[in-house]
C-alpha cells in the first residue's frame, strides 16, 4: 500500500433527472481521475434532487435495488479509470425498507463495501425519517486498493462517536457525502453560524482522531414545492488534514473538484505526537451508551 495517495470530492448541482445526474456525475468523476485523484467521492443522494423537502410516497420511485443502475455504471467506470469511487444512493432493500446508502467501489470495479446512513434527521424540509430506515451495518473502515476508507453520510457528521468508531478501525480518511444547506429565509440571521458549526465539527473529528476528513456537498437552490422557498445548498466542500488544517476548500455556489493528498507518514507523526488514542480512558466510558445519565 502506498504511503501517499490523492483523494477528491466532487461538488455539484444535482437538481435534475436521475439519468442526467448519472451522466453528469460519471463525467465529473472522470475529470477528477484525469487530475490524478485515486479515491473520488460524490455528494449524498447523487441521482436526484433532494426530495426529502416533503413527505411524498411518489419519491420512493427514486430508490433502486442493490447492484442495479448506480452500481453497474460506477463499477464499470472505476475499473476503466482504476480509481475508488464512493457512490451515495437511495437504496430499496425491499418494499417498505429503504436506506440512504453508499457503495465503496474498488479500483477493479468490485464492491469494497456498503455503508447505510446510521443517523437519520427529521427537521423542517429535511424529512428523512419518512424515507430512510436507520442503517444496520454499523460503522466500519473499508480496505480498498488505494487506502483504508471510512464513509459516513451527512447527519452522521455531527456525531463524534461515529467518527471515533470508524477511525478506531484504521480509517485513514473519513468521507462525508452531504446534502446540507440554508433555508433562504433564515440565511441572513443564522447562515454564518450554521455553516461554521458544520465545518468546525468535522475539523474536530480530524483533530480528535488524527485523520483526514473530506466533505462532498451539493450546491444550488432546490425549490420545487409550492409555498416554500426551498433549500439553498451551501457547497463549501472541503478536505482537512489530521490537525484540522484545510487542504482544499470549495466555493458556496460553483461546481468544483477538490483534490488533496493523504500522507500516511504525516498522519502517523501527528498521532505519535498527539496520542489521543493512547490516552483514552476506555475503562470509564461505559456510560456513553446511555441515552442520558441520570445520577442523584
Amino acid at each position: 500500500m502506498k504511503r501517499k495517495y490523492s483523494i477528491a470530492v466532487v461538488q455539484l448541482n444535482l437538481n435534475d433527472s436521475p439519468a442526467n445526474n448519472l451522466s453528469k456525475c460519471k463525467d465529473w468523476v472522470e475529470k477528477a481521475a484525469n487530475k490524478g485523484a485515486e479515491v473520488i467521492c460524490l455528494p449524498e443522494l447523487y441521482s436526484s434532487h433532494y426530495f426529502c423537502q416533503s413527505e411524498d410516497v411518489g419519491n420512493f420511485e427514486f430508490a433502486e435495488p442493490l447492484y442495479s443502475t448506480s452500481f453497474t455504471a460506477f463499477s464499470e467506470l472505476a475499473k476503466k479509470l482504476g480509481v475508488v469511487i464512493i457512490v451515495p444512493f437511495f437504496e430499496k432493500r425491499m418494499a417498505g425498507i429503504y436506506h440512504n446508502s453508499a457503495y465503496i467501489i474498488d479500483a477493479d470495479g468490485s464492491e469494497a463495501g456498503l455503508y447505510r446512513k446510521m443517523h437519520i434527521p427529521d427537521d423542517p424540509h429535511f424529512y428523512e425519517k419518512f424515507y430512510f430506515t436507520p442503517g444496520d451495518l454499523g460503522f466500519k473502515t473499508i480496505p480498498t486498493q488505494k487506502g483504508k476508507i471510512g464513509t459516513l453520510i451527512c447527519w452522521d457528521q455531527w456525531y463524534p462517536e461515529a467518527a471515533r468508531l470508524t477511525a478506531l478501525q484504521g480509517a485513514e480518511i473519513l468521507f462525508y457525502p452531504t446534502a446540507i444547506g440554508w433555508h433562504p429565509s433564515e440565511k441572513a440571521a443564522y447562515g454564518v453560524n450554521q455553516h461554521g458549526a458544520w465545518m468546525n465539527v468535522m475539523k474536530g473529528h480530524a483533530v480528535a482522531n488524527g485523520t483526514y476528513v473530506a466533505a462532498a456537498n451539493r450546491i444550488g437552490l432546490e425549490k420545487y414545492l409550492p409555498g416554500t422557498d426551498g433549500i439553498e445548498f451551501w457547497g463549501a466542500s472541503f478536505i482537512a488534514g489530521p490537525q484540522g488544517e484545510i487542504l482544499a476548500q470549495a466555493s458556496h455556489d460553483q461546481e468544483e473538484i477538490l483534490i488533496a493528498d493523504v500522507d500516511l507518514d504525516l498522519q502517523e507523526n501527528v498521532r505519535q505526537n498527539w496520542p489521543f488514542f493512547r490516552d483514552r480512558r476506555i475503562d470509564f466510558y461505559g456510560e456513553i451508551t446511555q441515552r442520558a445519565i441520570d445520577k442523584k
